[in-house]
């Protein structure tokens, strides 16, 4: 899809335009936009949200899961689990260096002299600051189709997000 008509598709998902964009980080095979790559400061103020789901369809399906109660049942099946809660221990820290790896040496700079730079190292994915928990399904999907990440992975396993037909 040409970049002309992925920014008017990222118009219509949102609602808007988009703020912050740096790239189109993953599209569907028919050239639909999926998530969003953020730069991390926008109008000089942090933003730590690396990946950005923009799919209204998956993001309807992963709200869906969401209103079931599915990250109160997921937490707790963390407490429990330890080599699930070290998997999703590594998703964190694997957000946190590639949210740093994709900051522009200008970028890290800024974010240092404005004092930002301690909340980039210590907020994990959707913003947590206590990793054993889970903010957003939306936030660990868009990770986990930009890479590896254990809640994304588990949504595909369970609930066949990665087979689900997406028109926008």
């Amino acid at each position: 899809m040409p970049l002309r008509q992925q920014l008017a598709t990222i118009e219509q998902q949102l609602g808007r335009s988009p703020r912050g964009l740096k790239a189109v980080a993953v599209s569907s095979p028919n050239g639909v936009p999926l998530v969003l790559k953020m730069h991390p400061l926008v109008d000089n103020k942090p933003f730590p949200t690396l990946y950005w789901l923009c799919s209204k369809d998956l993001h309807k399906a992963i709200s869906q899961l969401e209103a079931t109660g599915l990250v109160k049942r997921l937490e707790q099946q963390l407490k429990v689990d330890d080599e699930w809660m070290t998997a999703y221990q590594d998703s964190q820290r694997a957000y946190v260096a590639e949210r740093w790896a994709n900051c522009s040496a200008q970028e890290v700079k800024r974010l240092q002299d404005l004092g930002f730079a301690p909340l980039f190292d210590t907020y994990g994915i959707g913003g947590l600051r206590d990793w054993q928990q889970i903010r957003c399904l939306h936030m660990h999907y868009a990770h986990h189709l930009c890479g590896n990440n254990v809640i994304g992975q588990w949504l595909d396993d369970h609930y066949g997000l990665n087979e689900l037909t997406i028109s926008i």
